[in-house]
């Protein structure tokens, strides 16, 4: 409030001053008034708020543990779609790499083996095809020889001396087998 001067204040002016000075106390009563019954109901509002809050704070517990668990389901369900594809598309990715190792490990493989089978050839190492012909010409020599055996008497077998000395006529019948001997030899190598 601002305080008016006496000296530039005349008569009439004076009683007017007094006047809006009450007018203006009044005009504060009211106001405090107002503002501490607005307290006074700010407050029963809080109490109410309060008496509230305890008889429907169960049910209201109740109500937002029903909204998170179904918002939790909502949650899994999106995840678990989401898993799904992540899981197929790790799969996918999985797959493709064991073939392309697959690959690589066969491609390794194949070069692996033609190194060595080259090293053995400049080795001068018979392979398997080598074997297998011999195996065949050595089946094939036996067959003969059987055929020649069967074919041909058997000579007795000269009885032998004691103290190992051969006579004269023996001689002639070695001689015949040491040369059947080494035709057999010969033919197989």
């Amino acid at each position: 409030m601002a305080k008016l001067k006496k000296s530039t204040l005349k008569g009439g002016a004076r009683k007017s001053a007094k006047g809006a000075a009450n007018d203006t106390e009044g005009q504060a009563e009211r106001l405090g008034k107002t503002i501490t019954e607005s307290a006074q109901q700010i407050w029963l509002a809080g109490m109410g708020a309060f008496n509230r809050a305890q008889s429907e704070g169960g049910k209201l517990f109740e109500s937002l543990v029903r909204d998170g668990v179904s918002l939790e389901q909502s949650a899994r369900k999106f995840a678990g779609a989401r898993a799904d594809v992540v899981r197929v598309v790790v799969e996918d990715r999985v797959g493709q790499a064991r073939e392309r190792a697959a690959d690589t490990w066969d491609k390794l493989e194949k070069v692996f083996e033609d190194r060595v089978q080259r090293a053995i050839v400049k080795l001068g190492v018979p392979g398997r095809d080598d074997i297998n012909a011999l195996s065949a010409r050595v089946e094939r020599l036996s067959a003969e020889l059987r055929k020649s055996k069967v074919g041909a008497p058997k000579a007795p077998k000269p009885a032998r001396k004691s103290g190992g000395v051969r006579t004269a006529a023996a001689a002639p019948k070695m001689a015949a087998a040491t040369a059947r001997k080494r035709a057999v030899k010969s033919t197989a190598g």
